[in-house]
């Protein structure tokens, strides 16, 4: 799928998405976007997980165990892990606003005015080891135009 395809498959559930939980729709497009490689990857394809959220004691749904890359300790490596697994893209998206709005290490993010604050918010909440994180997030955000999405919620 191609990124202008997946946006506008993905517009209308992130927009929602903002509107119930508070979560912007071009976080929810970028982050789904970096994170299963426009819906390509193996987890997107294999488990509907668009936002690489990992299943840990509290997750009661279904699992799925993959590879990924960490960046641990300075360096990049290839851990196997155990992944949340959803019905659709759809229930993907509701879980991954329930997941920051539910969890209070992403408190600092509800209180940003701007997606590239919510973006490094996130990074600095420690949702990916990735140091690079928001700023991969950001450049989606800018070169896709996703911050025009925020704009659409009543």
């Amino acid at each position: 799928m191609n990124p202008s395809e997946f946006i506008m498959r993905l517009t209308p559930s992130a927009v929602e998405s903002q509107r119930k939980f508070g979560v912007p729709a071009s976080i929810t497009i970028a982050q789904a976007a970096l994170e299963s490689g426009w819906g390509e990857s193996g987890l997107a394809r294999a488990g509907n997980n668009l936002f690489g959220i990992k299943a840990d004691s509290r997750w009661r749904g279904e699992t799925l165990t993959l590879n990924t890359r960490e960046f641990i300790k300075g360096q990049w490596m290839v851990v196997p892990a155990k992944w949340r697994k959803y019905t659709s893209w759809q229930a993907s998206i509701d879980d991954h606003a329930a997941f920051l709005k539910l969890n209070s290490r992403y408190k600092a993010c509800f209180l940003c005015t701007t997606a590239a604050a919510f973006a490094q918010a996130l990074a600095q909440a420690g949702y990916a080891t990735d140091p690079d994180y928001a700023s991969k997030l950001i450049a989606l955000m800018n070169r896709h135009q996703l911050q025009s999405l925020d704009g659409a919620v009543p």
